[in-house]
């Protein structure tokens, strides 16, 4: 029976590395059902308990060698983990249990990471160093691939596939559960759902965030509801907040550490989405919700660009037109539904075709 062990930011309650972790698991056990996966996580408990799988403390390097001395494999990824945005020591945690693993003589598969920005100098050559011992690496987009090939990453083959939540596609299971949620919490399904996904951030946002406001107040004049997401909990809870706070009709604030398949069937139950978490609008796309796009990142532009969409404006623009994009978006909510569907099927084919490269690698 195969073992792999899975490194990313999981078990921190953040939708979207959490969804993508529910996505590997559940495209590694459709190839191999036997599959033996541990994860490093923040909660193991937690991890265990929603994802069936084992799991040991991220931070405790004995048991991080233990598992990674007994696997087969190890996957690193997805999401942007190889970034110095965030600070270069959370890249050279990442780095760091990768040179683990090839260390104790571990094949390592890179798992449509999005690679970058890694601008110091100090975090270009540790990439350098630490990649090209990699077996194998696929990248959710060109430009990743373009980054490690600037970075001087040249030994494995790269390829690029998609990201792994695009492979998920929604169960009438979820969709009742989401419809149970937001009916609980008040939202009436005659009228059409807006849900917004917005998140800190340390730079000047007051003009954005009074745009925002400002579009959601229209749209609730034109009869629609307003429902915010927060995808990291509890930390979007007060971006969330703050901007519901500038509007002047009565909004809803979903409240409480959901799961994955929770926001998932949430989200497909809302006619439209706006979104500045990259993973707000990922799983919009694959659940067929029109969406428009917040940018805070070249991540959310990447994106967009797979879907032939632009982002509606950047976060710290002191000039916003949000409402130009939403507006263009829902005169013609099941036009674009069908567009959304035609372009995320390509998407979703590469996703899951990650998986066969793992069953490859082993």
């Amino acid at each position: 029976m195969a073992k792999v062990v899975l490194s990313g930011y999981y078990g921190f309650d953040n939708i979207g590395d959490e969804a993508i972790l529910f996505s590997i698991i559940q495209a590694l056990r459709n190839k191999e059902p036997e599959v033996e996966i541990t994860v490093l996580s923040n909660n193991p408990e937690r991890t265990e308990t929603l994802y069936k799988v084992k799991a040991v403390n991220r931070w405790r390097l004995n048991q991080v060698a233990e598992v990674l001395k007994n696997s087969d494999l190890l996957i690193s990824g997805g999401g942007s983990l190889l970034q110095d945005v965030t600070g270069v020591k959370s890249l050279g945690y990442y780095l760091g249990v990768i040179l683990l693993a090839r260390t104790l003589g571990k094949s390592v598969f890179f798992y449509a990471q999005g690679i970058g920005p890694v601008t110091s100098k100090l975090g270009r050559s540790l990439m350098k160093r630490a990649v090209n011992r990699v077996q194998q690496i696929t990248v959710r987009d060109e430009q990743s691939k373009d980054e490690l090939l600037s970075m001087g990453v040249k030994k494995p083959p790269i390829t690029v596939t998609a990201d792994p939540v695009l492979g998920l596609e929604v169960t009438e299971e979820e969709r009742k559960v989401g419809k149970e949620t937001l009916t609980e919490m008040g939202v009436d399904f005659n009228k059409p759902i807006l849900a917004v996904s917005v998140r800190d951030w340390k730079g000047d946002i007051g003009a954005f965030q009074k745009e925002l406001a400002r579009c959601c107040d229209q749209y609730v004049d034109n009869n629609w509801q307003v429902v915010f997401l927060p995808l990291h909990f509890p930390g979007d809870v007060n971006s969330c907040k703050e901007v519901a706070g500038l509007m002047e009709h009565q909004s809803t604030i979903l409240k409480g550490n959901f799961t994955v398949q929770e926001f998932i069937g949430i989200i497909s139950n809302c006619d439209m989405l706006v979104g500045m978490r990259l993973h707000s609008v990922i799983i919009a796309a694959a659940a067929g919700v029109p969406l428009v796009g917040i940018s805070y990142d070249p991540k959310i532009n990447r994106f967009l660009n797979q879907i032939n969409l632009s982002p509606a404006c950047h976060v710290e623009d002191k000039q916003c037109d949000v409402l130009a994009s939403m507006e263009k978006v829902s005169s013609d909510l099941a036009g674009e539904r069908e567009r959304l569907e035609d372009r995320v099927k390509e998407l979703r084919q590469k996703a899951l075709h990650t998986a066969d490269l793992v069953m490859e690698c082993m």
